[in-house]
């Protein structure tokens, strides 16, 4: 794989992508070719895809290294191998849903008084709400 190599790291220095970019890529392709024991210039559009989804799936690596091995790959085959565009497939990770904090009356009184207490010149507020502000207006017509 040294010429095949050696090409790539041509490609990526005549582009100008960073060092550390080099050795990320090079690293993900030497991986791949281990993985099927052959020259990435042998495997097929699938093979890529079948090792990125054992990243993904059977190492559970992190969506970023797996996203980063999906650009080493497509720089090979379509920069470095020239094979017509191909797009190298890595889901998009699940956001975690955050639920809304719920406050306590009493957290709710503070923010609610704090403005108010400033304004006055307190220098704290009030340890409990006053009873008058659990009770709901009346209306009177």
């Amino acid at each position: 794989m040294s010429e095949l190599r050696d090409r790539m790291i041509r490609d990526m220095a005549v582009r100008g992508l960073a060092r550390r970019t080099h050795e990320t890529y090079i690293a993900a392709v030497v991986r791949l070719a281990k993985y099927y024991r052959r020259s990435p210039d042998q495997l097929t559009n699938d093979e890529v895809q079948a090792y990125l989804a054992h990243l993904i799936l059977e190492r559970k690596l992190s969506w970023s290294t797996c996203s980063q091995a999906a650009n080493a790959f497509r720089f090979l085959y379509h920069v470095t191998l020239g094979h017509p565009r191909t797009d190298f497939h890595v889901p998009l990770p699940k956001q975690p849903q955050k639920l809304p904090e719920i406050l306590s009356r009493e957290e709710v009184w503070r923010l609610l008084a704090a403005p108010r207490i400033r304004a006055i010149g307190c220098c704290s507020p009030p340890s409990t709400p006053p009873a008058c502000a659990s009770v709901k207006p009346s209306r009177s017509g």
